[in-house]
């Protein structure tokens, strides 16, 4: 989700606490590599390969491929205009093939392990090329540094001439207690194209402090201006809401109003992830958290685009930014023949937004985040005074507050019985067709992807050539991996790259005749000589030949397809060694496929054991983790632990059925060690795996898997309001109280109660915590403080009198009068933002507002809103409403008649700016939530 990267998959949760597999490559299931492959490409079946591959489904026409095979945690592919094809890896290597038709032999390019912090979401994730490669030899890469503040690397991890591929964060300060802070760089590669070494050129250094794991660094891309474009995410927890109180020292990123080691919690605090609306803040240097820059990269250094919208603006640092208020823009995307960009920003725990950035030259635009998320506002940051200023509209006119062009919620298809699944989500690709061999339909349209649903999908085109979301369709259904990035390449086929299985998929269209799939499992795949394996190809398939296929096999290796005929066959192979068998597939019209698979004699794969943890162990929040294993091979004996390697997965789950995936670190050649459980919400699960190599050279070598699955020990929290019924937000999670939450026990949970809520007529005004929090504050998870209650006092004007304080109480004549001016103001009459006229009122769309200018006397106030709603999904409209630009009260109106919702306040003396905001506007599936109003009065007590 809202981390790097997020990946479905079925659940692992048992009857117990616990669960242990064993990997082992007792068969393996080979997909077909099309003429391009040179290598086999061979997939465990014990692992499910067979199945998702089955369960892959394209329009009629379209197939997919395996381009390149053998990365490890692979981030971005990109094609240069000579035909070279480029991928990065998370690690920071970054390798160069051929062209798309030859994926054999990949060349190493450039080696940033040194400086890259490769942990959890942290890496190398956006790779660019120069549009005029290799005339001008330059690619372009951002990635999470790993350095201290002046800029010395390593801060974590090894440097020097044996740099560290993972890449710890030691407790303290822990991953996501204290957060070991990093910041970004944005470098040149110069490419030497006689022998495609890469030589580092850092860019820009420095100016993205992230604190926690995730929301990185993201990607790059070049416009048709020839500027280079690239996204950040904001650096921020992904498990509450973040505004810079929390760390060691507190708030490390040096963010107002405290600044380091300052408490950094009251409203005005602006670190986390308000870093997005850094812009917004005039009192510390500007930082590229939530960020697009546009930058000219022409010269030896980097340049200012002259037309960028704060170019010479005269604020130091501001100048290369073109949109703000993103949380995790993992990837961006040209619009071809246009000066678009297109953003994939991936969400917290509810919506996934597809912006666009319609001129890079006009206006900054700000897509809201933290503020706002989907469509409508985050609760957890509500209250936090940059986004009082957002909501109230106080903001420069340079500044463009920009709705997602798209977005879709969690708990939704994509597309009405899609077959995708809804639950864990996030939006990892986007890209343009630009292949003319793909049909007419195609023509303009963006691709975007979701790694944890596992699906590709399409906006056409609609009118002016735009993508229209009303024109939603699945493309690619299930894939073979868990796409971290797409790209349409110079074949004219679509490219995504597969984060956890190492592979680059491509989908291509056959006008006419599609060639069959071939698929082949070979059983047993080792042991001793003479071994007789059984080969098995009838899972082969044609689109337009159904079962009218024929198959040739080469048994003995030597390229010419002459040993068998038939779907299956036998081969035994006498001498030791590694060897492989292929077959290719024929249908009626010529086209054909093959498929290949390896098979090692005189060796079996070693049997990995975890010692400890033990079966059924738990763990809390910060808690450290010993582990310990060894492995026993059947010819090598017990291996030694530079045999041994581990990782440690964390599973983020939206319901114990529906799960992704995040890869935290490894540890390699070792026999134990330890590590510090992190903090997620629940439901979670860690997961750890060892994996054994035997000691027979290449490629004859084999590996095998075990993994342990490790349970939190959870906490139930309460929370309630007094009077009950009020409205509080626990971490993303906005709900009317009292409710319980199941939290990992020692996490860190955000809590935050509105400081006015107007429910049945009757302003609530917030007094206190049952904990002393203030009302926005964070606790600590514990099992001996499970209740905690928001207190509200009733400050509603009675009798021509403000209540002093004490709920339920009528002021008789003893209160402070409530003087004011009073007046009436038609909504329809109002200055309007959004919406249409009704009959008797105004209804007001897409999270607009309407407002009035009134003469305030100095004294207590009443506004009363006369309004009333419509619902979508089960939500009602939220109304806040604002004077002189700070909120003073907002509510659900949950009446399709007219119904009147009181607010009152102090106002203070003078004109001011009178404004009823709709906060969650929706239309989807046919629901269409809204907000209608007749009339705005100012009056005086009751």
């Amino acid at each position: 989700m809202e981390e790097f990267y997020n990946m479905r998959q079925s659940s692992i949760f048992g009857a117990g606490r616990w669960n242990v597999a064993l990997f082992a490559p007792a068969a393996l299931a080979i997909v077909a590599c099309g003429a391009a492959c040179s290598s086999p490409v061979e997939v465990p079946e014990d692992v499910g390969a067979v199945q998702q591959a089955a369960a892959l489904e394209l329009p009629a026409g379209f197939q997919e491929e395996i381009f390149a095979s053998g990365r490890v945690e692979p981030t971005a592919v990109r094609f240069a205009p000579d035909g070279r094809v480029f991928v990065a890896e998370k690690s920071g290597l970054i390798w160069s093939y051929t062209s798309v038709d030859d994926p054999s032999a990949p060349v190493r390019v450039a080696d940033l392990r040194a400086s890259v912090h490769n942990f959890w979401d942290r890496g190398l994730l956006g790779l660019a090329v120069h549009p005029r490669f290799p005339a001008v030899p330059h690619l372009y890469v951002s990635y999470a540094l790993d350095a201290f503040a002046d800029g010395t690397v390593p801060r974590w991890g090894t440097g020097g001439a044996t740099p560290s591929t993972a890449d710890p964060c030691p407790s303290p300060p822990g991953s996501t207690a204290d957060g070991c802070v990093v910041y970004g760089r944005i470098s040149r590669i110069v490419i030497d194209t006689a022998t495609l070494a890469g030589t580092e050129q850092p860019l820009l250094s420095g100016n993205w402090c992230q604190q926690y794991p995730s929301h990185s660094t993201g990607d790059l891309a070049f416009g048709r201006d020839g500027y280079l474009y690239a996204s950040a995410g904001d650096g921020a927890s992904f498990t509450f809401a973040d505004f810079g109180q929390e760390g060691s020292p507190v708030n490390p990123c040096d963010d107002p109003p405290d600044g380091i080691g300052g408490p950094n919690s009251g409203v005005d605090a602006e670190g986390g992830a308000l870093r997005s609306q850094d812009l917004l803040s005039a009192s510390d240097p500007i930082s590229y958290d939530g960020s697009v820059l546009r930058i000219d990269v022409s010269g030896s250094g980097v340049a200012v685009p002259p037309d960028n919208p704060l170019a010479s603006n005269g604020v130091p640092g501001d100048d290369f930014i073109i949109a703000m208020g993103l949380r995790n823009p993992f990837r961006i995307a040209a619009r071809p023949g246009t000066d678009e960009v297109w953003i994939a920003d991936v969400g917290w725990n509810v919506w996934e937004e597809l912006n666009r950035i319609e001129s890079p030259t006009s206006s900054v635009k700000n897509f809201g985040w933290p503020c706002f998320e989907g469509t409508g506002e985050q609760g957890g940051y509500a209250s936090r005074a940059l986004c009082q200023r957002l909501y109230a509209g106080d903001y420069p006119s340079i500044l463009s507050l920009q709705e997602p062009y798209y977005t879709y919620p969690h708990w939704d298809d994509v597309v009405e019985g899609d077959g995708c699944g809804t639950g864990s989500s996030s939006v990892t690709g986007v890209a343009f067709n630009t292949s003319a061999a793909f049909p007419e339909a195609y023509d303009g349209a963006l691709f975007f992807a979701d790694s944890s649903r596992r699906c590709v999908w399409t906006l056409f085109a609609g009118a002016g050539g735009h993508p229209d979301p009303s024109r939603r369709a699945v493309f690619v259904k299930k894939t073979s991996g868990r796409v971290v990035d797409l790209q349409m390449g110079p074949d004219g086929k679509l490219y995504y790259v597969d984060f956890d299985g190492g592979n680059i998929y491509r989908v291509a269209y056959f006008a006419g005749n599609t060639p069959p799939e071939a698929r082949l499992t070979a059983s047993p795949t080792s042991g001793p000589a003479p071994l007789t394996v059984h080969l098995d190809a009838s899972g082969s398939s044609d689109a337009e030949d159904g079962g009218a296929l024929s198959f040739a096999w080469d048994l003995d290796g030597d390229g010419a397809f002459d040993d068998a005929t038939g779907p299956t066959t036998t081969a035994t192979f006498t001498t030791p060694g590694r060897h492989v068998v292929a077959v290719r597939v024929s249908d009626s019209h010529g086209a054909e496929r093959v498929a290949s698979a390896a098979v090692v004699t005189d060796n079996s794969p070693p049997v990995p054991v975890i010692d400890a943890p033990a079966p059924g162990s738990s763990w809390s929040v910060n808690q450290s983790v010993a582990f310990s294993g060894h492995a026993l091979d059947p010819e090598d004996g017990e291996l030694p632990p530079e045999q041994l390697s581990w990782s440690l997965i964390l599973h983020h789950c939206m319901t114990l059925d529906d799960c992704h995936e995040h890869p935290i670190t490894t540890f390699e050649g070792v026999a134990s060690g330890s590590f510090v459980a992190p903090d997620h919400d629940y439901p979670t699960y860690l997961e750890l795996r060892l994996t054994a190599t035997d000691l027979s050279p290449a490629p004859a070598a084999l590996s095998a898997t075990t993994r342990l699955e490790l349970r939190p020990e959870t906490v139930d929290l309460t929370f309630a309001t007094e009077p009950p019924g009020l409205g509080l937000t626990v971490g993303s999670e906005s709900r009317g109280a009292p409710f319980t939450k199941t939290v990992v026990d020692g996490s860190v949970v955000s809590v935050s109660a509105p400081r006015t809520q107007v429910v049945g007529g009757v302003t609530y005004t917030f007094a206190s915590w049952s904990d002393g929090g203030d009302a926005a504050h964070t606790i600590v998870a514990s099992p001996s403080t499970r209740a905690f209650t928001a207190r509200y006092v009733d400050h509603t004007c009675t009798d021509g009198a403000r209540n002093g304080g004490e709920t339920g109480v009528d002021c008789g004549g003893g209160c402070p009068p409530c003087p004011c001016a009073g007046a009436t103001y038609e909504a329809e009459s109002m200055f309007h933002s959004t919406g249409r006229a009704l009959a008797g009122g105004w209804n007001i769309s897409s999270n607009g507002y309407i407002s009035a200018q009134h003469d305030f006397s100095a004294g207590n106030a009443a506004i009363t809103v006369v309004a009333r709603g419509s619902q979508a999904l089960g939500v009602w409209p939220i109304m806040a409403v604002s004077v002189g630009g700070a909120e003073i009260g907002r509510v659900n109106v949950t009446t399709t008649s007219y119904s009147a919702y009181r607010f009152t306040w102090p106002a203070s003396a003078g004109r001011q700016e009178i404004r009823v905001r709709f906060t969650n506007d929706l239309n989807i599936l046919l629901q269409d939530r809204n907000l209608y109003v007749d009339r705005v009065q100012i009056t005086c007590g009751g």
